[in-house]
């Protein structure tokens, strides 16, 4: 096999450019197996540099029925390789291995993927060859017995990648058109309206906490009596609860009345909203 010969391999097998190829081949004697190996350190080298920059565009890639269902991000640093085929190809295959390993990122990045490199291994390939930062961010997979998944992309990119995704599972015995739809209108209301808990009594308290001593700094120049000061203040957080919590939230489609309120008028009674999660890119 001529050089040229082998370069065209390295560069198919590898991705890399006829440069770094050219000079792999030289470097190797010829071996091709050792060329791979020597663009491989390379590629972990320039890899390493890039990880320093910041990756905030990207793609959430989405993957599941209404059984199961998983999302993961991938993060890069422009939206022009978010586009990019080869970076499209990698994050949906990705997001298959993602669902049956039920978003267990250490158990993902050695998990082998079509060309029978580990996930952490084409990382470093895809970093090398598009030469951007690109990183595997949060991921989240539901599964909950006897329930049904909904699910809603937003700014679609391609197929099942975009630049935000909701997953919900609702409990019920019910499958209907009813269900269905409350489904899929419940997980676009989730994507307007952003909520941090289901109820009120669960979102996390070091966010309560934080919203208290920005209200505090909000009006402790106010000139107000402190008895008055407070109960504004208690006023603030309970608000700030409200609009956070999904069943006490305006209703995107209805805005008079709670999603609570509209789960009610469904009228089916074993119907709970048992889980979901909201994922937008770099947020």
């Amino acid at each position: 096999m001529s050089d040229i010969e082998k370069i065209k391999q390295l560069r198919q097998s590898t991705g890399a450019g006829f440069k770094d190829c050219n000079a792999a081949i030289n470097e190797s004697g010829g071996d091709l197996d050792k060329a791979v190996e020597i663009l491989r350190v390379k590629g972990i080298s320039k890899a390493s540099k890039k990880m320093s920059r910041e990756a905030k565009e990207g793609v959430v890639a989405l993957s599941g029925d209404s059984k199961k269902i998983s999302v993961i991000e991938v993060n890069c640093e422009t939206d022009f390789v978010a586009k990019n085929e080869d970076f499209i190809k990698f994050v949906k295959e990705l997001s298959e291995i993602n669902f049956i390993n039920n978003s267990d990122i250490e158990k993902i990045k050695f998990t082998k993927m079509k060309n029978s490199k580990t996930v952490e291994d084409n990382l470093v390939s895809i970093i090398a060859k598009i030469g951007e930062k690109i990183t595997i961010g949060r991921s989240k997979t539901i599964l909950n017995e006897n329930s049904l998944c909904f699910s809603y992309l937003h700014t679609v990119v391609k197929d099942n990648l975009s630049k935000l995704a909701v997953l919900i599972s609702i409990d019920t015995k019910e499958k209907n058109e009813k269900v269905n739809s409350f489904g899929k209108q419940l997980a676009m209301h989730i994507a307007a309206s952003n909520p941090l808990a289901l109820e009120a009594k669960d979102i996390p308290q070091d966010i309560i906490n934080k919203e208290q001593e920005l209200v505090k700094e909000e009006l402790k120049n106010s000139g107000k009596p402190d008895d008055i000061v407070n109960k504004i203040s208690l006023g603030k957080i309970n608000k700030f609860k409200e609009d956070n919590s999904l069943l006490s939230q305006a209703w995107v489609m209805e805005p008079k009345k709670k999603v609570k309120e509209v789960i009610k008028e469904l009228n089916i009674p074993d119907l709970i909203v048992k889980d979901f999660f909201r994922l937008k890119i770099g947020e």
